[in-house]
C-alpha cells in the first residue's frame, strides 16, 4: 500500500505512462482495438494529474497535462469515425431488405473514405518530434516528479478530497443536464456530465489501491454513468452523420428514407439513455466520497 498520496498517484501515472509505451507498437501495426487502448492510457493520465494537481508544481504539469490532451484527440480522430460507421453499419444490418431503400451502403462507404489515410497520419504522429518530446517529459517528471507538500500526507486525506471535489464537478453537471429542456442543450449538458463522470472514474482508480471499497465503489457507478452518457452521446454524433448522408442522397436524387428511419431507432435509443440517468444518479449518490456534502 502506498505510504503516502504522492506514492499512490505516481503508481497510477506510471502505469498509464508503461501501457502507452507498450501500445505504441500496435497502434502502429493497426492491430485491433490499440488505438483505442492508448487513448485511454492517455486520457486516465491526464485526468489523474488534473484531479491530483494540488500535489504537483502546476509549472511542470499543466505543459503536459495540455500535451496529453493534444494527444488523445489525434488517437481520436479516427476511433469516433470508426464508432460512428460500426453504429451505422449495425443499424443498416438489423433494417429488412425491403427498408434499405436506394444505394445506402455505397454511399455510407464513400461517406468513409476521407480518413482512408488516418494510419499514415497517425504513425506521422508517433515518429514525429512533439510526440517524443512528450513521452522524454513525462519520463522525466515521474522519475524526478516536482511535488508539492500535500504529496507527503497520507492517501486518504489527499485522495478522499480530491474525489469530493471531482464528485461535486460530477453533482453540478448531472443536475444541469437533468433540468435542461430536450434538444441541443440537454445534449451539450449531458455531454459535459460525461466528461465529469469519466474524470471522476480515473480519480477513483488511481485512488482504489489506497482507498479500498470506498474507491472501487465510486469507479463501478462512475462507469456506469459514463457508459450511459456515452450511449447518448454516440446516438447524437450518429444522428449528424445521418443527417449528413441524407442530404448528400437527396442532393444527389437519391431515395433519403432509410437514413431518417435509422436516425429515429437513434433517437429512440437516446430517450432509453435518458430514461436510466435519473436511477443512475440516485445510485451514484449513495455512494459518493467519504465526507462529501452536497451544494456545499
Amino acid at each position: 500500500m502506498a505510504c503516502t498520496a504522492g506514492d499512490a498517484v505516481l503508481g497510477y501515472l506510471q502505469e498509464q505512462l508503461r501501457a502507452i509505451v507498450a501500445l505504441d507498437p500496435a497502434v502502429r501495426r493497426e492491430l485491433p482495438d490499440a488505438v483505442h487502448r492508448m487513448r485511454v492510457a492517455t486520457r486516465r493520465l491526464r485526468g489523474a494529474l488534473r484531479s491530483y494537481r494540488r500535489l504537483f508544481d502546476p509549472a511542470a504539469t499543466e505543459p503536459v497535462i495540455g500535451e496529453l490532451a493534444w494527444l488523445a484527440g489525434e488517437l481520436g480522430i479516427d476511433r469516433d469515425r470508426e464508432v460512428l460507421l460500426a453504429r451505422i453499419g449495425d443499424g443498416l444490418a438489423a433494417l429488412p431488405r425491403e427498408l434499405r431503400a436506394g444505394p445506402v451502403r455505397a454511399r455510407v462507404r464513400a461517406w468513409s473514405r476521407p480518413r482512408s489515410g488516418a494510419a499514415r497520419h497517425l504513425t506521422a504522429v508517433l515518429d514525429g518530434a512533439r510526440y517524443r518530446t512528450l513521452l522524454g517529459t513525462l519520463n522525466r517528471l515521474l522519475a524526478d516528479p516536482p511535488l508539492r507538500p500535500p504529496a507527503a500526507r497520507a492517501p486518504a486525506e489527499e485522495l478522499t478530497r480530491a474525489l469530493r471535489k471531482d464528485f461535486r464537478r460530477l453533482s453540478g453537471r448531472m443536475r444541469r443536464a437533468l433540468d435542461a429542456p430536450p434538444g441541443p442543450e440537454r445534449d451539450r449538458a449531458l455531454h459535459e456530465a460525461r466528461k465529469a463522470a469519466k474524470r471522476l472514474r480515473y480519480a477513483a482508480e488511481a485512488a482504489r489501491p489506497a482507498l479500498g471499497r470506498p474507491a472501487a465503489r465510486c469507479v463501478r457507478r462512475a462507469t456506469a454513468l459514463q457508459e450511459t452518457l456515452g450511449d447518448h452521446h454516440d446516438t447524437v454524433l450518429t444522428r449528424a452523420a445521418l443527417r449528413d448522408l441524407a442530404d448528400r442522397a437527396h442532393a444527389a436524387g437519391e431515395n433519403a428514407f432509410t437514413y431518417g428511419l435509422l436516425h429515429g431507432r437513434q433517437e429512440a435509443l437516446a430517450a432509453t439513455c435518458e430514461a436510466r440517468l435519473p436511477r443512475l444518479w440516485k445510485k451514484a449518490g449513495k455512494e459518493a466520497p467519504p465526507g462529501y456534502r452536497p451544494d456545499r
